[in-house]
């Protein structure tokens, strides 16, 4: 079945409140996907940014970032007042997501709903707490104790809490009950908050696309409370890290510093914890991105303490195994494969093998060197095509970018007669639309043809990314109808706009 959907992290959305947010925006924006045709809304991670601000780089695998949760619902609920929610500054651009203002000023909010949620909580709460306790309770205690060690990496806290002395952590929790209780109520509200604008976009006919990062950040609750699942030394710290080698783009290589998983030790347990990270993702939605597939076959492991990742190695992942024990044990999933970079004919076995659908990248296709698998005459009907994603260039900003050579081989070879980069931005679009592909996603700031100030990510950079946001009515019923008529062009439409359709002819 053909079909689309829109990329737009839920920090992208516009908000009164520093952040886009499970606010009244994020519903009229499923509304605006609804009325655009559109059967898909790709979010990226939903995890509480750590370092650089990045999703990926998180402080839990399981939780949802708090930053999230709408002070509008909380004003219902009774746990504000307005006039609290006016005194508190979350930025002054309403492009920017200004990510000091919310750590200094957010949590201060949410401290003042908590306080009237502990006089009388919802009877949801305990039941939630229990549900998710084999992960809620080591989050909470885990933030708790970077609070008190400074925001400190656990693996520079004391012995006793950094080794998981059960002493020490029982002495722990008793200290920072009131603290950790704070944790698990951000956790609650993001839940609740979650669930009901999801449920709300399912029945508008608007699927959801999640995303889960391969691995997971080196100062995280997944890393302190789960380090037998890691290859690590008695002092807890990684024996090797993840990167990727050098290439043509870095002498260097790239020495990402994540922990590298212990995949005979999980294969030992069926992978019990990648199993209830997969369980618990899909909770929150419907279709879910693994990036990093590659590493699935073979992974590229660097010895701890290195400077450059000059002298790692390509081991084997555990392939196939995990993705048995997954259906075996949770059944038929909806996965997109992320098999972008440096791909192996192991790699692309492992992704026939999988069933799973791949990723294309249309503004890879275009090396006016040399044919690419990314150009659309190559593609398969099992694949997910996309302009761009979060890590791209804005579709207007690369085509801004890129040498004449290969700007004219684009031009050409999408039968793009304009000059203009806006009418060019949706031929590129078209392109993408018309192609094989069951699904195309196309990220918002493309049918905005935004240029590169509104790109998400550049990666290997820190300090500009994750901070675009569209403006408050950026999005008009004539760029959805637009958009619808494309989708319906191509023959992408929802099953559910089909009669309607009918009954109209």
């Amino acid at each position: 079945m053909r079909e689309s959907g829109i990329l737009c992290p839920v920090s992208s959305l516009p908000s009164k409140y520093g952040i886009g947010c499970f606010s009244k925006e994020a519903y009229e924006f499923v509304d605006f996907l609804s009325e655009a045709g559109q059967s898909y809304w790709q979010v990226l991670p939903f995890g509480p940014t750590g370092y650089g601000d990045s999703p990926y780089q998180s402080f839990s695998t399981f939780a949802g970032n708090p930053y999230f949760i709408d002070p509008e619902t909380l004003i219902k609920d009774g746990l504000l007042y307005e006039h609290e929610v006016r005194d508190f500054f979350f930025g002054s651009d309403p492009e920017r997501v200004d990510y000091g203002a919310l750590y200094n000023n957010r949590f201060v909010l949410l401290e003042l709903a908590f306080q009237r949620f502990l006089a009388n909580p919802d009877k949801e709460y305990e039941a939630f707490k229990s549900k998710h306790a084999f992960w809620l309770e080591d989050y909470g205690l885990y933030m708790a104790l970077k609070a008190k060690n400074g925001g400190k990496a656990w693996t520079d806290w004391d012995d006793d809490v950094k080794k998981r002395d059960p002493e020490a952590l029982a002495a722990a929790r008793l200290e920072f009950s009131e603290t950790i209780e704070f944790y698990c109520f951000q956790q609650y509200e993001f839940f609740k908050q979650w669930a009901k604008l999801k449920e709300y976009a399912n029945d508008k006919g608007v699927k959801i696309i999640g995303d889960i990062p391969f691995y997971t950040s080196a100062d995280s609750a997944d890393t302190w409370a789960n380090p037998e699942i890691f290859l690590m030394d008695e002092d807890c710290l990684p024996k090797k890290v993840a990167g990727c080698p050098p290439d043509a783009f870095s002498a260097d290589g790239q020495l990402w510093g994540n922990p590298i998983y212990d995949w005979k030790y999980l294969k030992k347990t069926k992978y019990e914890w990648w199993i209830r990270r997969i369980a618990s993702t899909f909770e929150l939605v419907d279709v879910l991105r693994v990036d990093h597939f590659r590493a699935f076959d073979e992974f590229y492991e660097i010895p701890y303490g290195e400077k450059t990742a000059k002298n790692g190695e390509w081991v084997k992942g555990p392939g196939l195994g995990l993705f048995r024990e997954m259906k075996k044990q949770l059944g038929e999933l909806h996965i997109i494969a992320e098999d972008l970079g440096y791909i192996t004919p192991s790699v692309r076995k492992l992704l026939k093998d999988s069933g799973f659908p791949g990723m294309k990248v249309l503004q890879f296709a275009f090396d006016s060197r040399e044919e690419s698998d990314y150009l659309p005459h190559n593609y398969e009907h099992n694949c997910v095509v996309y302009t761009g994603t979060h890590d791209n260039e804005t579709t207007r900003g690369w085509i801004e970018s890129i040498c004449n050579e290969d700007r004219d081989f684009a031009r050409r070879y999408i039968g793009s007669v304009f000059t203009d980069y806006g009418q060019f931005t949706w031929d590129f679009i078209r392109t993408a639309q018309a192609s094989v592909a069951d699904l195309c996603i196309v990220p918002i700031q493309d049918y905005l043809v935004k240029d590169n100030r509104a790109r998400i990510n550049h990666p290997s950079t820190t300090g500009t990314n994750w901070q675009w946001r569209m403006r408050p009515r950026e999005l008009s019923g004539e760029l959805a109808k637009s958009i619808y008529e494309m989708t319906k062009l191509y023959y992408r439409l929802p099953k559910k706009a089909e009669p309607e359709e009918a009954e109209e002819a």
